[in-house]
């Protein structure tokens, strides 16, 4: 159905929204789709120029044959078209989540219940279509891949018994492979919800859909690829909140939408983050690739020049926008509408140039590392780990460090903004936040990060402290008690931080989730399924399982224990026996892992951990033995404190009991008491308390009743 018709369907919404907005009689709802269309053709023939512009320097350093044209100019052209269409996909769900008012109930900001109105119904439905699309072309993506890395003509990677050698033998054909699967079920799902509920689910499908491509490429291979892989991962993330977010506004206001001001501020802020974010994610990965001198000597440097240029001219374009557009929006938006679309051609530009950059391979770097535990890890260990060296040994994680840092940076601010409403807050719970991040950052940068891809038994150590000791740092932090507290609520059909918080503390998939059967199934199974199955050693064996497992141990944790302990709101408050007896039933099914782990006879990834050829000593059964033991002795520990805490809560539990009786009997002259001494008095006396009470409740009552 055409956005216009839709929009102009429901008219009392869009009088409304259009008296907010300040439009004038005169405006009139615009389809974005040519927009849309515009931006995929520039972003897909600058990159496809330009990879052809550069083939020959590809094709021999690379070694294999001329694909054919419609390789050479359709796999660059694809992929740029592609990386457009995810944008749009991401920027639509993040417009229909946190850009666009639902509809109120009952005159309130119920998220758990409201609807999207119409304008956010329209962005949910482009990025469920986005998505959609995105997932054909990560279809037709991997022949493309075959193709490009085979030297055959695309005719024939095509053909059906090359598809299983494609998912079989070429990482980046398979990366499209899970693009597909995540892109169709976002895209799928997206089509039949209209739920704000969903809204943020829809998103988060959005950026996995992108994931697996950001663990391959350049960045995820040879030395350094865990900077390179990590920097990626970020500088794509953000890349997609930026052009998304911006294509999603000139569509709301093309669309007419109501609260465009709102709207704009909102992604105003997300862009300053994302672009100093992509920044410093580009600059790293950049250095990692090519020096000082490389970039104006070689091909893949120059494309590193002018996409820094493009970078600026668009921090210019985007001043004019604070100083131009954005002063005008209650009277005139089409100001903002059109200078956006020119700053989204300039990023449809510098996308097409990113990508080129994909198919040109970067300089030989003089003294490069190739020793197979560089390639595997990214770095080579030359020292023992010991007790000490661990904490004097940094290398800085991009994910985990970056999020530690992020979550500092959050909770003070939070901070700052209570201390200007002169609002109290527990100075424990800061302790317990700061001691968190500061514990999560140590964790995974330090030598405890480094050695944990090396050996099993410092990685066990890095996996008790992610999963048990980080999570309940935090959780004891209370940090959606901190928003809610720092934030007051948001107007009806206005939405914020409020709400997002309260939500996010009672949700159907969170209510789930914390029921105490599923929130201790999934805190042990998390142990029994990736050390009792082949899953660790193709966990362990890449950068993107590391990944991947860093972030499961402390976001499981977290959910654990946030039940168990958390101060912040949660979908139901159980007593402390009943939180205990759940803790002594999974303590066991702990203590029995670690034990499992010690006795255990096969070793654990022992192709893996053989292959890097560590420059000392290892007794791999001795070291298995060691991370057993470390599993027993501090995954028990942190949980005899939560047993602790919790025993301590029902004791206070239990007193606050005794004083509301003595209160309510105080306040009833005893009469509580004075009825049960007379009911223990006739019981001495042999009376039957059953006959005494069948007389007393049927003495007032009609003897036909008796009978």
């Amino acid at each position: 159905m055409d956005e216009q018709v839709i929009a102009e369907g429901a008219m009392p919404n869009s009088v409304d929204n259009r008296a907010k907005t300040g439009e004038n009689k005169k405006s009139r709802v615009r389809n974005t789709w040519p927009l849309y269309l515009l931006f995929a053709l520039v972003a897909g023939l600058v990159g496809a120029i330009l990879a052809w512009g550069f083939l020959s320097e590809s094709l021999s350093a690379l070694g294999i044959a001329d694909p054919g044209p419609v390789t050479t100019a359709g796999l660059p052209f694809l992929r740029a078209v592609g990386w457009i269409v995810a944008s749009l996909s991401v920027g639509s769900f993040l417009a229909s989540t946190f850009f666009i008012a639902p509809r109120t109930v009952d005159g309130k900001n119920n998220l758990q219940k409201a609807l999207l109105s119409v304008d956010g119904a329209l962005a949910s439905r482009t990025g469920a279509l986005a998505a959609i699309c995105f997932g054909l072309i990560a279809i037709v993506m991997i022949p493309l891949v075959m193709s490009d890395l085979s030297g055959q003509p695309f005719s024939s990677a095509i053909q059906p018994q090359n598809w299983s050698i494609a998912f079989e033998q070429v990482a980046t054909a398979k990366a499209w492979g899970w693009v597909a699967v995540f892109a169709f079920t976002t895209g799928i799902i997206g089509l039949f919800v209209r739920s704000w509920i969903m809204q943020p689910v829809l998103l988060f499908g959005a950026f996995v859909m992108i994931i697996p491509l950001g663990l391959e490429g350049h960045s995820a291979s040879g030395g350094d690829h865990d900077f390179g892989t990590n920097s990626l991962l970020w500088h794509l993330l953000l890349m997609l909140v930026w052009v998304g977010g911006l294509m999603a506004l000139i569509a709301h206001c093309r669309r007419l939408g109501p609260d465009l001001d709102i709207a704009v501020k909102r992604y105003s802020a997300l862009a300053t983050f994302s672009i100093a974010g992509m920044a410093i994610s580009g600059v790293v990965n950049a250095l990692l690739r090519v020096d000082f001198e490389d970039l104006f000597s070689t091909n893949y440097g120059l494309l590193v020049v002018a996409k820094t240029v493009g970078v600026i001219l668009l921090g210019v374009v985007g001043l004019a926008h604070r100083r131009i557009s954005i002063p005008q929006l209650p009277g005139n938006p089409q100001v903002f509408a059109r200078i956006a679309i020119g700053e989204v051609l300039i990023m449809a530009a510098i996308l097409g140039i990113a990508i080129s950059m994909g198919r040109t391979p970067p300089p030989t770097p003089d003294t490069p590392d190739l020793s197979v535990m560089a390639l595997e890890i990214g770095y080579a260990l030359n020292i023992e780990p010991t007790m000490t060296n661990v904490f004097t040994m940094w290398r800085f994680d991009l994910m985990l460090g970056t999020v530690a840092i992020l979550l500092f940076l959050f909770y003070m601010h939070g901070l700052r903004v209570l201390r200007r409403k002169a609002k109290p807050w527990n100075h424990l719970r800061t302790f317990w936040w700061v001691l968190g991040c500061a514990t999560l950052g140590v964790t995974v940068s330090s030598g405890i990060g480094m050695y944990m891809p090396a050996t099993f038994s410092m990685h066990m150590v890095a996996h008790m402290l992610l999963s048990m000791v980080v999570p309940v740092f935090l959780v004891l932090g209370a940090p959606l008690s901190l928003i809610m507290e720092a934030v007051e609520p948001g107007e009806p059909g206005r939405p914020g931080w409020h709400e997002w918080a309260a939500v996010l503390a009672d949700n159907p998939i969170l209510k789930f989730l914390m029921h105490p059967a599923v929130n201790t199934i999934q805190f042990i199974i998390i142990f029994y399924a990736l050390y009792l199955t082949p899953l660790y050693e193709v966990m362990v064996s890449e950068h993107a399982g590391h990944l991947i497992m860093n972030f499961v141990f402390v976001f499981s944790g977290y959910i654990y224990y946030w039940e168990m302990i958390g101060p912040d709101p949660k979908p139901e408050e159980r007593t402390h026996v009943s939180r205990l007896a759940w803790l002594s039933f999974s303590m066991p099914f702990h203590l029995f892992f670690g034990v499992y782990l010690m006795q255990l006879k096969v070793i654990l990834a022992e192709d893996f951990y053989t292959r890097l050829d560590l420059p000392w000593a290892v007794d791999l059964a001795h070291d298995q033995l060691v991370g057993g033991g470390i599993a027993w002795a501090s995954g028990s520990f942190p949980l005899i404190i939560v047993f602790g805490y919790l025993f301590r809560g029902w004791l206070r539990e239990e007193r606050n009991n005794e004083k509301n009786y003595e209160k309510r009997a105080r306040e009833t002259n005893f009469e509580d008491a004075e009825e049960y001494n007379k009911m223990l008095a006739r019981m001495s006396q042999g009376h039957d308390l059953h006959s005494d009470y069948y007389n007393e409740t049927f003495e007032s009552k009609d003897p036909k009743d008796k009978e």
